[in-house]
């Protein structure tokens, strides 16, 4: 088996930034060709970005979130085609406004079936939320990195939390060098 490491695969960063002043979303909504703006259904105006894909949700408030990114580049991307259009429309933006990784999602694979009832107990209660009538995955609070992941049987995982791609792989280090510690991997 290889270092499972190398399956890390960045599923979904989400960031957050602001343009410092409060818009009038049903007029940006008018004036920006492909937003979508429908407040009784969600309060932003959402704007999708191709090249790079992802979704661009602007409030009122001037704050702007950023999902559906498959790479921190591609957040600050996507974010500069949101910010140029809105200077296009006449709406002051700086510069370069800070932008915040909230959280990444990433996926890996450590190759191989998982037991995880064997793990649920092995890893202790306290740590873990395991309902196989509830959800087919074992929930893994990994308090020290700050992230949760979740192991399925097939040996995937899905990891959550991050703000930085190396969390992912810390994360696995860990993950591997417990099941390693109970005897649950081959």
């Amino acid at each position: 088996m290889g270092d499972p490491k190398d399956t890390i695969s960045i599923e979904n960063v989400v960031a957050s930034t602001g343009i410092g002043q409060e818009l009038d979303l049903q007029s940006v909504a008018m004036d920006l060709e492909g937003a979508d703006y429908d407040p009784e259904q969600f309060p932003g105006l959402v704007y999708r970005t191709t090249d790079p894909k992802s979704a661009a949700l602007i409030f009122r408030s001037g704050k702007i979130v950023c999902t559906g990114a498959n790479s921190i580049d591609a957040v600050h991307e996507s974010l500069g085609i949101v910010f140029e259009k809105l200077r296009a429309l006449r709406i002051p933006v700086e510069d370069d406004p800070e932008i915040i990784v909230q959280n990444i999602v990433t996926s890996a694979d450590l190759g191989e079936s998982l037991n995880l009832n064997a793990i649920a107990i092995g890893l202790g209660l306290e740590h873990i939320e395991y309902e196989p009538e509830q959800f087919p995955g074992l929930v893994y609070r990994l308090d020290d990195l700050d992230v949760v992941a979740l192991l399925f049987g097939s040996g995937k995982l899905v990891i959550t939390g991050g703000t930085d791609p190396s969390d992912a792989a810390a994360a696995v280090d860990h993950i591997v060098e417990k099941l390693d510690d109970l005897g649950l991997l081959e």
